[in-house]
């Protein structure tokens, strides 16, 4: 930087000051989420902006669709076949839609599942507005939503690395996790408003209607074409997705210990019980919130994830502090203070899956990264609807508290057990590991342009 002209003294402090910021300003600054990826790619905006309003409407259906069944049905058991009917339709579509999003066009994928999902929605809404809506139609939608999600989700993933620079893809990862959870905190209150004062078909009417706006912004992505060999989709092609996950045993790790955490420390089924337990049944709302709220704070505060290169440790000592978190959950007497141990929660799932989207997508080839998003979904996935299943289990044969607090501790153990099996995992580290030195190579060549 030049020195200035003589006389400038006054002008040049305020420069300075502009430039350099006090200790304490940059210390403030540095913990603010990192917009890079938000300011350098224009695909990453739309698709960021198309995400946030779909992931607001599809909160909305969320709410009613149970809400519905139950004033159907009256039938506690009618409503939870909803998750039975899902997992089927989301394992199997989810290892296919990984495959069809290396073989095709990402872009169009995306928009043509986000019209299916916006029809399906329009589809709610005439149930609901029949004379006599009908139960059954529900479970067939919510399992092709389910199939569509499937089918869709590995394009969104497998899209993000090759609009976002590869140093950017901690805070892109950062980012849309923030869409998420503002989306996960403001849709179920949006939606509790509209089924109390408005109606059913107000929620599933504003649900279409963020369907048709993500889609017009979809439209404008550029085109994601698939690599010139790229291969039909096949079951030998998942296989080849799945023998790369397998030999890569830090990326395996990431799938094991997410899976761990949510299989035995997810206990979101039994929060009603649990309310009732601490004679809160006020609390049942800010129970389901506090844990998206805990993962906000973190993504509002995620600038410092940029700077973390150890990202195995930091998803092994994450996931191992969601366990822990948990476990405190079912030990203290005191409502507030149970909220707050599920906020920690919340935060610290969002610190392992910021790491755990920082590693897939700084270390996949591209030309494997669908197929490899459909298995991350099925880890993302399958873990929290088969804790539902833990956390009921346990809690009839024991009690809720017991249930909340042996399923923390049984989380620890086994991340710990998981560190001591993949020390691969543990010793994982951005600037070292040689697949992630490779794709930053990769990226860092010229594109390359056709013969003049």
């Amino acid at each position: 930087m030049r020195c200035p002209p003589a006389g400038a003294a006054a002008r040049w402090s305020v420069v300075t000051e502009k430039d350099h910021p006090p200790p304490r300003s940059r210390r403030a600054a540095a913990l603010l989420p990192d917009l890079t990826p938000w300011r350098s790619s224009p695909d990453f905006r739309r698709l960021w902006c198309a995400g946030a309003v779909t992931v607001f409407g599809s909160f909305l259906t969320f709410v009613a669709v149970p809400f519905q069944l139950k004033e159907l049905t009256g039938s506690t058991l009618a409503v939870g076949a909803m998750g039975a009917v899902e997992i089927v339709p989301l394992i199997v579509f989810g290892l296919y839609g990984g495959a069809l999003a290396d073989s095709m066009d990402r872009r169009k994928l995306i928009v043509w599942t986000e019209a299916a999902l916006g029809l399906l929605s329009v589809l709610l809404l005439v149930n609901t507005l029949l004379p006599d809506p009908l139960s059954w139609p529900l479970y067939v939608i919510v399992a092709a939503a389910s199939a569509l999600t499937g089918l869709q989700r590995p394009a969104l993933d497998s899209i993000v690395p090759r609009i976002v620079p590869h140093d950017q893809l901690p805070a892109a990862s950062a980012l849309n996790a923030l869409r998420w959870q503002v989306g996960a905190i403001a849709g179920p209150a949006l939606a509790g408003v509209l089924l109390a004062y408005a109606g059913l078909r107000w929620a599933y009417a504003i649900d279409a209607v963020t369907y048709a706006v993500s889609v017009a912004l979809g439209v404008r992505l550029a085109p994601s074409p698939a690599s010139h060999d790229a291969e039909k989709p096949s079951l030998r092609g998942i296989g080849e997705g799945a023998r790369y996950a397998w030999n890569r045993k830090e990326l395996l790790g990431t799938y094991a210990i997410d899976v761990t955490a949510m299989l035995f420390a997810f206990p979101m089924a039994i929060f009603p019980f649990l309310a009732d337990d601490l004679d809160a049944p006020w609390s049942l709302g800010l129970m389901y919130a506090a844990l998206p709220v805990g993962s906000c704070l973190v993504s509002l505060t995620s600038g410092w994830t940029s700077r973390v290169h150890r990202h195995g440790r930091a998803v092994l000592f994450a996931a191992a502090a969601w366990g822990l978190a948990m476990t405190a959950a079912g030990w203290v007497p005191n409502v507030w203070l149970v909220l707050l141990c599920l906020a920690a929660a919340g935060a610290c799932d969002m610190v392992s899956g910021i790491f755990r989207s920082a590693m897939w997508n700084q270390t996949i080839p591209d030309e494997l990264r669908g197929r490899l998003a459909g298995i991350e979904l099925l880890s993302y996935s399958v873990g929290p609807q088969l804790g539902q299943v833990r956390s009921g289990g346990m809690a009839a044969v024991t009690s809720v508290r017991t249930s909340v607090w042996a399923g923390g501790l049984l989380c620890f153990a086994g991340v710990a057990a998981l560190a001591l099996a993949l020390p691969k995992l543990l010793a994982y580290d951005a600037r070292t590991n040689e697949h992630a030195v490779r794709m930053r190579a990769a990226r860092a060549q010229p594109e390359p342009t056709a013969a003049a």
